[in-house]
């Protein structure tokens, strides 16, 4: 099979050919895997930081690649709950230990032994690849192979940092950085919460443009001011000063979530803290870790349901680097996704 492969960490500004292009022997599945045609894989940024050192993987080299869209090719003799030719999509989660508390309490995200697909184990990146039977999801027929990919992972967290919110109908949402993940938060919310106004903070003009399209009643620069103060903020950016200057444009009592797995190294910024501008007045910080099962099952049932459409750039397989790049340099609009042969 062909796949892109990850052989050494790099600074995709030094090397913006990261990935190599390799033929690789189709894996065979263990007992209670499946071996999976991928159809679809999309490319999000949690690659640029397996890529650059920020959350390395274990071992290398590795096949990146975590919102995976493929047909059942074969079953291992223990599976019983899917069948060649099913269609079914993988996350970022690939296994946890489903013995923990965490795993036990449907925190499966905060498993101490949770393993992350692409990164942990080999993903989507490739013609091929294995998993087991229950860690997929059965893609609605709504969305084609490359609709659904953004799913898996740019909506699945997208979905549970909303939930993490808190927020309600009415009250004011904020979203600072505005890609994959963003655009599709915005969507949701507007259908959960059809009375509440959105809010966009990005870097990039035809980012603010982009959303303004979508519904946002406002957009400025990730520095900028809102004209209101707003009861929730999901910040989706690599870096730290965004997070700095969301607190800022906070409620009181209101709450920041972080979607990301990593931050780019810019310690200075939490020296600007200013505890009185920014923290008082019992404004929270929320992390998002990772995601569960139960996410991607409640998430592809609302997007069916919501029909919701991705909006999605198409790439070869060949040119996930080019992709890659893309994204690292913010030549973003919706969702980059790669189309396997």
């Amino acid at each position: 099979m062909k796949a892109m492969v990850l052989n050494a960490l790099c600074n995709l500004k030094e090397n913006p050919l990261p990935l190599d292009l390799m033929e690789l022997p189709v894996p065979t599945p263990g007992e209670r895997e499946i071996l999976l045609k991928v159809l679809a894989c999309g490319v999000c940024h949690t690659e640029l930081d397996e890529i650059e050192g920020r959350t390395p993987p274990p071992r290398l080299p590795i096949i990146p690649g975590h919102q995976v869209v493929g047909r059942v090719e074969a079953v291992g003799d223990k599976v019983g709950t899917v069948k060649p030719g099913d269609r079914v999509g993988v996350a970022w989660i690939f296994s946890a230990c489903g013995a923990c508390k965490f795993c036990l309490a449907d925190h499966e995200n905060l498993c101490p032994d949770f393993t992350a697909t692409g990164r942990d184990a080999n993903g989507g990146y490739a013609q091929y690849m294995t998993v087991a039977e229950t860690f997929v999801y059965a893609i609605p027929e709504a969305f084609s192979d490359l609709q659904a990919a953004p799913l898996l992972c740019a909506g699945a967290i997208g979905y549970r940092s909303l939930r993490l919110t808190g927020l309600q109908d009415e009250q004011r949402l904020g979203l600072t950085g505005f890609g994959a993940s963003a655009h599709l938060v915005l969507k949701m919310a507007q259908y959960q919460y059809p009375h509440s106004e959105i809010y966009v903070f990005a870097r990039s003009a035809e980012e603010r443009a982009f959303a303004e399209e979508l519904g946002a009643v406002w957009t400025g620069d990730t520095a900028a001011r809102a004209p209101y103060k707003l009861d929730s903020i999901i910040d989706t950016t690599p870096v730290w000063q965004p997070v700095v200057e969301a607190l800022a444009n906070l409620e009181s009592g209101g709450r920041l979530v972080i979607n990301a797995i990593r931050k780019e190294s810019d310690k200075h910024s939490l020296l600007n803290l200013d505890y009185a501008e920014h923290l008082w007045r019992e404004k929270e910080l929320k992390s998002v870790a990772n995601i569960a099962r139960s996410d991607v099952q409640a998430f592809l049932a609302l997007a069916a349901q919501m029909k919701l459409q991705p909006e999605v750039q198409v790439f070869a397989l060949e040119q996930a680097n080019q992709a890659l790049v893309e994204l690292k340099t913010g030549k973003v609009r919706g969702a980059k996704v790669l189309k396997i042969e």
